[in-house]
C-alpha cells in the first residue's frame, strides 16, 4: 500500500519536507530491535550504552532504546567508569524493572516524505516478529509521534496548522481509539478551551514571540497531544527553557504530533492510519477559506450551551473532512 501525501510537499526553500518518526514497543530485547533496523535497510550498529544503540543505515542513523533517561545516564556513565559489584548489581535490577515497565523507542532519522514507506515496511517486519503495543498491557502508554516539517516556520504558517489541528482533534482522539492508560497518563493533554477559542478566533494573529509567550503561558510543558515546544524552542531556545525547564525539549523546525497509540502488534493497523489522519490536518492547514470557516464553526459549539456529548464536535465535524 502506497503512502499518501500531501498537496504540499516541499518547503518555501523547494526541498522537499522531511519527517520523524518516534515508535514506542516492547515485546523485542533492544539488540534485537537495532538488528531489525540493520537488516532491513543495510546498517551497522553502534551501542552507546547497554540501553541505546544507534543504527548507521542508507537511510540516516536510527537510535532504539530503552525510554527511561534515569538508566540510560547510569549507563553512560557506568561505561566511562567501570562500577563496583554492589552498583553493578542495582543497574541491573533497575534494568529489569524498566524493561518490565518502559518502552523501547525506536525514533527515525528525519526522512522526506516521499520514503516514509519505508517506515511502514519497517513496522510490518517488527509486528511480525513479535513487537508489541499499547494494548498489550493495561498499564501500557505507547506512542506513536509523527514529527512533520512545515513548508515554512514563520508565525502565520505555524498558526495555521495548529488551528487546523485542533479543529481537528477531538475527531482524530476518537479516530486513534486511544487507550485507557494513555488518556489517563499526563503525555496527550489537550489544550484548555479558553486558550483554544483565543488560537482558533479570526482577531487572533501574533508575531512569533507574541504566539510563543501565549503558548508558554498556556501549555507550560511537553505533554501535549501537538506539542509546539520543539518548534518553539528552534526559534528561540532560550525562551522556552526559561519557562519549562525540561532537558527532552529537543529543538528541531517540525511539530511534534504525540496523539497516535503505537498498536503495532495489531495486525490491521500500519503507519498509514496514523498518516492518514494527519493529512487532514495537512489538507485544512492549506485551504484558509475552509479552514476560517470550520474555526467560526467550531467557535460557536465551544460556546453554545449543550455539552459536548450531547452534541459531539467529533461528529459534526465530518462534513468538513476531506
Amino acid at each position: 500500500m502506497t503512502i499518501g501525501l500531501p498537496e504540499h510537499r516541499h518547503t518555501t526553500e523547494g526541498r522537499e519536507r522531511r519527517i520523524g518518526v518516534e515508535l514506542e514497543l516492547t515485546g523485542l530485547p533492544l539488540p534485537r530491535l537495532a538488528e531489525l533496523v540493520a537488516e532491513l535497510f543495510g546498517g551497522s550498529l553502534h551501542p552507546r550504552s547497554e540501553y541505546e544503540i544507534e543504527i548507521a543505515t542508507r537511510l540516516g542513523t536510527f537510535r532504539a532504546e530503552l525510554d527511561f533517561d534515569y538508566l540510560k545516564r547510569l549507563a553512560r556513565a557506568q561505561a566511562d567508569q567501570p562500577p563496583g559489584e554492589l552498583e553493578q548489581a542495582a543497574t541491573e535490577l533497575l534494568g529489569s524493572l524498566a524493561l518490565q515497565l518502559a518502552p523501547l523507542e525506536l525514533v527515525s532519522p528525519p526522512l522526506p516524505l516521499s520514503e516514509l514507506g519505508e517506515l511502514d515496511q519497517l513496522f510490518r517486519r517488527l509486528q511480525a516478529c513479535g513487537a508489541k503495543g499499547t494494548r498489550h498491557a493495561l498499564h501500557y502508554a505507547f506512542g506513536l509521534h509523527l514529527n512533520p516539517e512545515l513548508p515554512d516556520t514563520g508565525a502565520p504558517t505555524l498558526l495555521r496548522y495548529f488551528r487546523a489541528y485542533l479543529c481537528l482533534h477531538d475527531w482524530l482522539a476518537q479516530r486513534e481509539d486511544i487507550v485507557a492508560a494513555r488518556k489517563l497518563s499526563p503525555y496527550i493533554r489537550s489544550v484548555s478551551q479558553d486558550y483554544c477559542r483565543r488560537v482558533i478566533s479570526p482577531e487572533y494573529r501574533p508575531d512569533l514571540a507574541g504566539f510563543t509567550d501565549d503558548y508558554l503561558a498556556a501549555n507550560p510543558s511537553r505533554n501535549r497531544a501537538m506539542d509546539l515546544l520543539p518548534m518553539l524552542a528552534w526559534h528561540d531556545e532560550a525562551r522556552v527553557q526559561r519557562q519549562v525547564h525540561d532537558g527532552k525539549v529537543n529543538k528541531r523546525p517540525t511539530l511534534h504530533y504525540r496523539l497516535p497509540n503505537s498498536d503495532i502488534d495489531n495486525p490491521a493497523w500500519s503507519l498509514h492510519h496514523a498518516w492518514d489522519g494527519w493529512l487532514q490536518v495537512e489538507s485544512l492547514a492549506n485551504d484558509e477559506a475552509r479552514l476560517a470557516q470550520l474555526c467560526r464553526a467550531y467557535a460557536e459549539h465551544l460556546d453554545q450551551l449543550t455539552p459536548d456529548f450531547i452534541d459531539p464536535w467529533k461528529l459534526k465535524v465530518l462534513p468538513w473532512l476531506r
